[in-house]
């Protein structure tokens, strides 16, 4: 693969048809890397139109001291409807289908990426190399490799790069978070993280699908294989196949994980990882899990992951929970577990009650960082981001690499870790409940994956070099993430 610098992109893609306005040695000496003062707006550009990336426009527009003066989006349809807001307040606003045009402004401060996963990398580090900071959604990256290319440009570039896991800025979370890590409950045991969220199946089709005729479907797909639409929706079901999504494990799982690791106080990968799942309940074009257990291995508090997209039975619109918890974490100690923004004894009794507000405050964060040019101001700097983004993905190589496996094999491997097997147990039971049998319909069982904590590389055996192959991806021309960046 030929390494690929946004220099040498601009200068030789004919698709750019721009002029080098920035030359990469003189990154720290452009007019908008400057301190901005108290009383200068900050201009922000934001790449992703729909969903999160409609109400992160509305955040950023209604902080003191910040203007949107940019939008982008591949499909023109979005682009139009979120453009509207701007016109109907009088309000001028610049629009672009091709990011790598918004990303040669030099006026544009920073640029907030709500961007299907795939593209998160690359618009960062092209951001960071043309001196603009970024904010940038969960999860931070596609695939491990790419996420730590991420930090290095933003280290190498100076740049501030929030991860957009808001739950970071919560500060009952953090009071709660401080609280356990003090000692007020004892010893932290392990910590759970749990997404049960309904997801319906998306259809099965039986060949290529129309496009919409709003979108670019070869800049939506940029660094992913340009192949036919091979689903009934384009938007937001990319979330479940593996070319541009990450299940939901990497997607609202993305900030359980991040909480579990942040309560943990890990700041490194963990030393192995091994999932059990599947796509139970339905036939369709999905590929990624929806029902789903990872084990992180870190010592010797591991990370206990869950998965449903089932409900609790077949008929029953209600989802299964964990102490009360749907999606949220359980940090369990020897004196009592942190849930929900209280604090329990064992005995379920409440101790202390947080008050969460959500994480809104996450975006000024990032603002107050951008002004202060201190990343130790960043709740959630990119290197948390890549961390916790690793996570989701260690449990999903582990998965793609495994196979079908009857129940009784799946306990024998698990046997020794009675957390995990109990996890299991009630992996069975649920799905049982959906008239779903694991000995008619198999779960994959992941291999125990052995990570190399300084190389961010699977330890060296058959298997590992297996899963080492889904630590990146092939990129597709022009779009490639640089070995260099």
């Amino acid at each position: 693969m030929k390494c690929l610098t946004r220099r040498d992109f601009l200068k030789h893609s004919a698709a750019a048809g721009l002029v080098l306005a920035i030359q990469g040695c003189a990154q720290k000496k452009l007019p908008f890397s400057r301190i901005k003062g108290a009383n200068e707006d900050i201009r922000i550009a934001v790449v992703g139109c729909r969903g999160k990336g409609s109400q992160l426009t509305d955040i950023f527009h209604n902080l003191p001291g910040v203007r949107v003066v940019a939008l982008c989006d591949v499909d023109s349809q979005v682009l139009a409807d979120n453009t509207r807001k701007f016109t109907d307040r009088s309000e001028k606003i610049d629009t672009y289908i091709d990011v790598r045009k918004l990303i040669d402004r030099s006026d544009i401060d920073a640029v907030v990426v709500a961007t299907p996963n795939h593209w998160h990398s690359l618009i960062t580090i092209w951001a960071c190399q043309a001196g603009k900071d970024v904010y940038v959604e969960k999860p931070v990256s596609h695939n491990i490799w790419e996420g730590r290319r991420m930090v290095e440009a933003a280290r190498k570039y100076n740049r501030i790069v929030q991860a957009g896991t808001h739950l970071r800025s919560d500060e009952g979370l953090r009071e709660s978070i401080d609280y356990v890590q003090q000692g007020n409950l004892g010893k932290i045991l392990r910590a759970r993280g749990f997404c049960y969220k309904r997801r319906d199946s998306i259809g099965k089709v039986t060949g290529p699908q129309p496009v919409p005729e709003s979108v670019d479907y070869n800049l939506w797909t940029g660094p992913a294989p340009l192949v036919p639409l091979m689903r009934k929706n384009l938007h937001y079901d990319w979330h479940w196949v593996w070319p541009t999504g990450n299940g939901d494990l990497g997607n609202q799982g993305a900030h359980e994980m991040d909480l579990c690791r942040w309560a943990l106080g890990r700041n490194a990968l963990p030393p192995r990882v091994i999932s059990i799942g599947g796509r139970f309940g339905y036939i369709d074009d999905g590929q990624t899990p929806n029902t789903q257990i990872v084990f992180l291995d870190y010592q010797p508090a591991p990370i206990i992951f869950e998965v449903r997209g089932l409900p609790r039975k077949t008929g029953d619109p209600a989802m299964d929970n964990y102490s009360g918890i749907r999606i949220g974490v359980v940090v369990q100690c020897e004196n009592g577990y942190l849930a929900g923004g209280w604090a329990y004894d064992n005995n379920g009794n409440k101790i202390k009650q947080f008050t969460l507000d959500g994480g809104g405050g996450h975006p000024a964060n990032f603002i107050k960082a951008l002004r202060s040019r201190k990343v130790t101001d960043l709740n959630a700097d990119v290197l948390e981001g890549h961390l916790s983004s690793a996570l989701c993905h260690m449990g999903n190589i582990s998965h793609r690499v495994g196979t079908d496996a009857h129940p009784e094999q799946i306990k024998e491997q698990i046997r020794t870790d009675s957390e995990l097997s109990d996890a299991f147990e009630r992996f069975t039971e649920h799905l049982a409940a959906n008239n779903v049998d694991l000995s008619k319909i198999p779960a994959v069982l992941g291999p125990w994956l052995k990570m190399d904590l300084a190389k961010e590389k699977f330890s060296d055996s058959l298997v590992s070099r297996q899963a080492n192959q889904l630590l990146t991806r092939k990129y597709r021309w022009p779009f490639i993430v640089p070995h260099r960046v």
